[in-house]
């Protein structure tokens, strides 16, 4: 039971009629507004933001290079938890999140700027000033890309400012008879002409608000338009016509492949394989102005463009590579026929020094990776890759020119749109993920992983089969194991080369029940897959894949 003493406001409900319940709604009415005039400033700050990036800046988009710069300041747990829940979509999913906190903060904004200005406004300000360290911090920032955050925050603050002074306006007289209803002791004012100013400031401040909110939405859309028309490799790409191979890689036997419904394909398409990158921005390079140069511990610099690059004997060769972060049974992996120039070659025109043991290469956004100088200049096929699957590089997958070496995880050697070879020494320089806790050197691990069956089977005859992989030592023997019976050897698919993974399958008598099936492999060299599990971080995960199934 309430007590005589107790404001009306105590038990008013949402839909209550009383002063009390009169004045709630209002405030919440206010706070919806105010809401709204946060999002709609900072999506015209935004939107011009995009349009002057897209005439002046492409690299300096606001939601990429406060995507980049999360990238970048990142640890590596943060990173493998993304990948491990979503995936190849880790990117969309940064972007959404940021597109969520932006969203929040717009709101906060509106909200302080109408009780507490300037606040509102300062939190544009924190906001923006972030969005301009990220921009002139990123590799190769030039003092252009100061202006679309600077321009978004200044914008945002001016409008958030305008469109809350309206909303003041067009509430005025509503908070004043609430006000009036609340307190008994104090007389409303309000006469037919202000209420009737307050409407025309309540359709104005409606008015203002979808137009700041439109022009920011067309203003992006603008700017979207003027990247898209000013990208010149993607021109360049579609015109591309890849040469011919002087010496061509060895023909994909029947053999390699068994035909079961699925299994992985031998060769992984296009537009199936992995993609794990560090740029939230696919880098898009004109292929007219490309160069690579080949420096540091050296006799002799080297540097060459692309039509250069592609005058040289190319080479056709099929090399499996696999992402560090892959999981054991993951599909971080993939197999593909790569054209391109060997890596030994150009080194040797540069004649690395004697006490060099690392090559420090660097993509076009500025990420590094450090790869054992051993690793490009034996007979392994290390090439700088124009071509993949008959087809020219993707612009995801590197393209006009990336790097493809057999034996290690990408992030120390499968640089996409590769522009500089530093050939240095690995007490000297780290590269992006050494200095963020993984390994200086990265072989890939010996693995092995079930496809199918996928679900439940029925009794009789029932195929299992998968792919297995040790680049650049090779696959001997793969075994399978039903729940903790006896191992049974595995029919292995023809190998294409050493640098490739190899299906495998085996006809398993099911028997009624749950069982659980493991496979395991044997490399080149008589080296057992382990069973001990070892996480992603530091040098790729170890233990043997398993499925569980019901056999009716």
């Amino acid at each position: 039971m309430s007590s005589p003493l107790s404001p009306p406001s105590a038990s008013a409900s949402p839909g209550d009629s009383s002063p009390g319940g009169s004045a709630a709604a209002l405030g919440r009415g206010t706070t919806r507004l105010a809401v709204l005039a946060g999002l709609a400033a900072v999506l015209a700050g935004f939107g011009l933001a995009e349009l002057v990036a897209g005439l002046i800046a492409p690299g300096a988009r606001p939601v990429l290079v406060v995507g980049a710069l999360l990238i970048d300041l990142a640890p590596a747990w943060v990173k493998e938890l993304v990948i491990s829940l979503f995936g190849t979509g880790d990117k969309a999913a940064l972007v959404v999140f940021i597109a969520v906190v932006a969203a929040v903060l717009a709101g906060l904004a509106g909200i302080l700027e109408y009780r507490r200005p300037p606040f509102g406004r300062y939190v544009i300000v924190a906001a923006g000033l972030v969005a301009l360290v990220a921009a002139l911090t990123r590799a190769g920032a030039s003092p252009f890309d100061a202006v679309p955050p600077v321009l978004a925050m200044v914008v945002a603050a001016l409008v958030l400012s305008m469109l809350t002074r309206r909303l003041h306006a067009s509430r005025a007289p509503a908070e004043a008879a609430a006000a009036a209803s609340v307190d008994p002791g104090r007389t409303a004012s309000v006469t037919p002409a202000a209420a009737s100013r307050a409407a025309v400031d309540r359709r104005r401040f409606l008015a203002y608000t979808g137009v700041s909110a439109g022009a920011g939405v067309l203003a992006a859309l603008g700017g979207q338009l003027l990247t898209a028309g000013s990208r010149a490799a993607d021109a360049a790409r579609t015109l591309f016509t890849l040469p011919t191979p002087a010496t061509p890689g060895v023909p994909v036997a029947a053999g390699a492949s068994f035909d079961i419904d699925g299994l992985s394909p031998i060769i992984t398409p296009n537009a199936e394989f992995y993609r794990i990158d560090t740029a939230l921005s696919v880098p898009r390079i004109d292929p007219s102005t490309w160069t690579l140069k080949i420096s540091g511990l050296v006799e002799n610099e080297v540097e060459i463009d692309f039509a250069e690059l592609l005058a040289l004997p190319l080479e056709e060769s099929t090399t499996t590579l696999a992402c560090v972060s892959n999981y054991v049974g993951g599909d971080l992996i993939g197999n593909a026929v790569w054209l391109g120039y060997p890596i030994r070659e150009l080194l040797a025109r540069a004649k690395p020094l004697a006490d060099a043991d690392m090559v420090l290469s660097r993509s076009e956004d500025g990420w590094t990776a450090s790869t054992p100088l051993e690793a490009l200049t034996d007979d392994r096929n290390s090439i700088l890759a124009v071509g993949m699957n008959g087809d020219p590089l993707p612009l995801e997958h590197g393209y006009p020119v990336r790097m493809v070496v057999p034996g290690l995880y990408g992030y120390v050697s499968a640089t996409k749109w590769v522009t500089e070879l530093v050939v240095t020494r690995f007490d000297e320089e780290t590269a992006y993920w050494t200095t963020r806790g993984w390994s200086e050197k990265g072989p890939v691990k010996l693995s092995s992983r079930i496809d199918v069956p996928r679900g439940d089977a029925e009794a009789g005859t029932v195929t299992v089969a998968g792919v297995a992989w040790s680049q650049h030592v090779g696959v001997s023997a793969v075994e399978v194991r039903v729940d903790d019976g006896d191992w049974n050897a595995a029919t292995l698919a023809d190998a294409i080369s050493a640098d490739t993974w190899r299906q495998w399958r085996w006809d398993w008598p099911a028997t009624s029940g749950s069982h659980t099936l493991t496979v395991r492999a044997t490399d080149a060299n008589g080296e057992v897959q382990t069973s001990k599990t070892a996480d992603v971080v530091p040098d790729g995960a170890t233990g043997l894949h398993s499925i569980s199934l019901s056999v009716s």
